[in-house]
C-alpha cells in the first residue's frame, strides 16, 4: 500500500475537478406520474441552463427514456420568479410553461409544442387539468399592470379567452381537483406573509358553468402554514398544517383531523410550486417523509389506524414523491454518490436507479462522510451543522496543523441544508478543506420554534450560528483559526458579508449574488418577497433604522478582510448593484476583492461553464489569501489591493 504524501492543507491534487463536477450533470424535479409511465423536468448546464421534461417507460430491466421537449424550448416557469411546478401531463398530453416567452404550450405525443395561451406578460404555474371541462387550472400571474396580481385561473383547452375563478388574495398556490371534478382546494396568503408564515386553506364547489361557489377557509390563518392539499383516491381532501408548531398530516372531513401528531416535520418551505412529501398508494395508504431531530424518515401511513410503519431504503434524503401503478417515485439522494430519479416497486421492494444527477464513478477513497453535529450558540441555545472533515487518501497533513475551514451559509435564509451528496463540498474536503454546512436558526426541519428564531433577527442569528459553529470546531481542534473562510449564496451571501462585516472571526469569504444592502432589497425585489423583509427585520420603511445598522454596505469601515463576489448580470431578485456598490467602497478601502460578473445568469447559475469558473475562482482566492497553492492549474482571478493575483 502506497503511504499518503505529506502535503499542506488545501495543495491536495484532487480527482473532484471543477470540469468533472459540470461535465453531464443535471438537476433532477417535478416528477409526474400517469400510470406506469414516468416523466421528470431536468435542468441541463450542458445546454446552457435549458429545462427538458423526459418520458420514461420504466418496465423491464432497461427502462426507456426520451426527451419530450425539443430544442429551443425550457421547460421553466417564472411565478414567484423561483418557479416550480412548470408542467404537468395529461393523457400522454405534456402541457408546460416555456421560459422565454412564459406562454402555456401544449404538446401531444410526435407533435411540436403549440402555444395555449396568447402573447401577453403573464405566467402560469402549478396547473391540474380538469377533463371534464376541459381546461386547464393553474396559479397566473398578471404582470400587465403597474402591480403584479395573482390569482387561480382556468385556461380553456381550445384556446379561448382564461377565466378568473379565484382572486383578491396576494398569493395562490396548489389548486387541486378532487377526483370527481366537484370541487377544487387551494392556498392562499397575503403580505407580509411567507408561505410559511401563515397560508389559507380553501374549498369551494365547481358549479354547472364552471365558476366556484361556497368558498369556505378550512384551516390556517395568519398564524399557521399549510402545505400540500391533496385529494384521496377516494374524494377526501388531505393537507400539511402547522397549528402545532410542527408541519403534521391532516385530513378534513367537515372538520381537521390529525393523522399521526409529533414533534417532526412533514411540510417544507414553499420556495417553490409543486413540492411533494406525501401521496397516496390507496384509500387508506399513504406515503410520506418526514424529518425529526434533522434526519429525514420515509413510511406508509394507515390512514384509519393512523399507524405509521418505517420504510427501509439506502437513501438519506428522499424528494418529489408521487405514487402510482404499484411503485413510488422520487428522487433519492445519499452522501457519497450522486442523487437519482428513484422506482421503488412498492410489492417486492425491488429498486431501480432511472436517471442520475450525474455520471460521477468517484474513488470512497476522496470522498469524506458527513456529520451531523450540534453546537452552543447566544442566549443558551443550541444550533445544527453537517461538518465534513478534509479526505484523500493520497495526502496527510503536517504533523500537528489544522485545516482551513469553509463555513457555507444556505439561503432563504428559511431553508435548510442536507447531507445529500454534494460534489460542490467534496471538491473543498478532497483539496484539504474542512467544510461546516450550517442549519442556522431560522431553518427548517426543526419546527416553527426553531424557524421564527430569525424572525426580526436576520443578520444577528444567523451570523451567531455561523460564528459559533466555526469557534466549536477551534475548540475540538479540527479547523485553523487563522484560516477561517465563510461562503454563501442570495440570503446566504448575506449572512456571509453580514458575518465578514459586523463580527471578527472570519479571515474571507466569497458572496453570491447576496445581498449587501437591506434597503434596496426591501424597494427593488419582486413581489414574491417584496415583505419577507417585514418579519426577518421590522417592516419598512418604519424601522429603516435596522435596515441600515444590518447592511454590509453602510458599515465598511468594520470590514478589513477580503472578499469575492460572484453574480448574474440578469440576477432580478438580487441585482448586481447589490454587489457593485459593496466591489466599489472595498476597493475604495483597499481591502482586496475580486468580481466576477455572468453574462445571461440570473439568480443561481445554470450554465456549465459558470458554474465550474465561478468554483475555481473561489478556490484561487482563498488559494493567494492563505497562502498556499493548489495543485489544480486555474484561470487566475483579478484581486484589487492583493498584488500577488497576477
Amino acid at each position: 500500500m502506497t503511504q499518503p504524501t505529506t502535503a499542506p492543507f488545501g495543495t491536495w491534487k484532487s480527482p473532484i475537478t471543477a470540469e468533472l463536477i459540470v461535465a453531464n450533470t443535471l438537476r433532477l424535479g417535478e416528477i409526474r406520474l400517469e400510470d406506469e409511465v414516468i416523466y421528470w423536468n431536468e435542468l441541463r448546464p450542458s445546454e446552457g441552463g435549458r429545462s427538458v421534461v423526459v418520458r420514461c417507460y420504466a418496465a423491464g430491466a432497461a427502462p426507456e427514456i426520451t426527451d419530450v421537449t425539443p430544442a429551443p424550448f425550457n421547460v421553466r416557469t417564472r411565478v414567484h420568479e423561483y418557479g416550480g411546478g412548470a408542467y404537468l401531463v395529461d393523457q400522454g398530453i405534456v402541457y408546460f410553461s416555456n421560459f422565454q416567452d412564459q406562454r402555456l404550450y401544449r404538446q401531444s405525443p410526435g407533435e411540436a409544442p403549440t402555444p395555449l395561451t396568447p402573447e401577453a406578460p403573464l405566467r402560469y404555474a402549478d396547473g391540474v387539468i380538469d377533463r371534464q371541462r376541459q381546461r386547464l387550472i393553474c396559479v397566473q400571474e398578471d404582470h400587465r399592470g403597474d402591480e403584479v396580481v395573482n390569482a387561480i385561473a382556468a385556461i380553456p383547452l381550445n384556446q379561448s379567452e382564461p377565466t378568473i375563478l379565484a382572486q383578491g388574495s396576494d398569493f395562490y398556490a396548489a389548486p387541486r381537483l378532487s377526483p370527481d371534478g366537484s370541487q377544487l382546494a387551494w392556498v392562499s396568503w397575503n403580505h407580509p406573509n411567507m408561505p410559511w408564515d401563515g397560508t389559507e386553506l380553501w374549498l369551494a364547489d365547481i358549479t354547472a358553468n364552471g365558476q366556484l361557489s361556497n368558498l369556505q377557509q378550512i384551516a390556517g390563518g395568519p398564524t399557521e402554514s399549510i402545505f400540500q392539499p391533496e385529494w384521496s383516491p377516494g374524494g377526501i381532501l388531505h393537507y400539511i398544517g402547522d397549528a402545532t408548531g410542527w408541519w403534521n398530516l391532516y385530513r378534513w372531513r367537515g372538520e381537521s383531523e390529525p393523522l399521526c401528531p409529533m414533534a417532526a416535520e412533514f411540510g417544507l418551505p414553499q420556495w417553490v410550486f409543486g413540492l411533494s412529501t406525501y401521496a397516496f398508494e390507496s384509500e387508506r395508504s399513504l406515503l410520506c417523509t418526514y424529518r425529526q431531530d434533522g434526519v429525514q424518515h420515509f413510511a406508509r401511513l394507515d390512514t384509519e389506524t393512523r399507524s405509521l410503519t418505517p420504510i427501509e431504503t439506502p437513501y438519506d434524503q428522499i424528494g418529489g414523491l408521487q405514487v402510482s401503478a404499484g411503485a413510488a417515485v422520487f428522487i433519492g439522494a445519499v452522501a457519497t454518490r450522486p442523487s437519482a430519479i428513484v422506482r421503488l416497486d412498492l410489492a417486492t421492494g425491488e429498486i431501480q436507479e432511472l436517471r442520475r444527477t450525474s455520471q460521477l464513478d468517484i474513488d470512497p477513497s476522496y470522498l469524506t462522510e458527513p456529520e451531523s453535529i450540534t453546537f452552543p450558540t447566544t442566549d443558551g441555545l443550541s444550533a445544527h451543522g453537517i461538518y465534513y472533515p478534509p479526505k484523500n487518501n493520497d495526502y496527510q497533513a503536517p504533523a500537528g496543523k489544522r485545516p482551513p475551514l469553509l463555513v457555507k451559509t444556505h439561503g432563504g435564509p428559511t431553508a435548510a441544508t442536507s447531507n445529500a451528496f454534494n460534489p460542490g463540498i467534496q471538491y473543498w474536503t478532497s483539496r484539504g478543506i474542512a467544510v461546516l454546512d450550517v442549519n442556522y436558526g431560522g431553518s427548517t426541519g426543526y419546527g416553527r420554534e426553531y424557524r421564527e428564531r430569525l424572525k426580526g433577527r436576520w443578520g444577528i442569528v444567523d451570523v451567531d450560528d455561523c460564528v459559533n459553529g466555526a469557534l466549536y470546531l477551534i475548540e475540538q481542534g479540527k479547523a485553523d483559526r487563522d484560516r477561517l473562510a465563510i461562503d454563501g449564496g442570495s440570503a446566504g451571501g448575506y449572512t456571509t458579508l453580514a458575518a465578514l462585516t459586523f463580527r471578527d472571526v472570519f479571515k474571507a469569504g466569497a458572496s453570491y449574488y447576496g445581498v449587501s444592502n437591506m434597503a434596496s432589497l426591501a424597494e427593488e425585489t419582486h413581489k414574491f418577497e417584496s415583505r419577507y423583509l417585514d418579519s426577518l427585520v421590522g417592516p419598512y420603511p418604519e424601522r429603516r433604522d435596522l435596515y441600515e445598522a444590518r447592511s454590509p454596505i453602510n458599515h465598511v469601515d468594520q470590514l478589513s478582510c477580503p472578499v469575492i463576489f460572484l453574480q448574474g448580470n440578469e440576477d432580478k431578485i438580487v441585482p448586481p448593484n447589490q454587489a457593485e456598490l459593496m466591489v466599489e467602497a472595498l476597493r475604495a478601502k483597499g481591502i482586496p476583492v475580486a468580481y466576477v460578473l455572468f453574462e445571461g445568469e440570473q439568480h443561481g447559475f445554470r450554465k456549465a461553464e459558470n458554474i465550474k469558473r465561478a468554483l475555481d475562482a473561489e478556490l484561487f482566492f482563498y488559494a493567494q489569501v492563505f497562502g498556499f497553492s493548489p495543485a489544480d492549474k486555474i484561470e487566475p482571478v483579478e484581486i484589487r489591493g492583493l498584488s500577488s493575483s497576477s
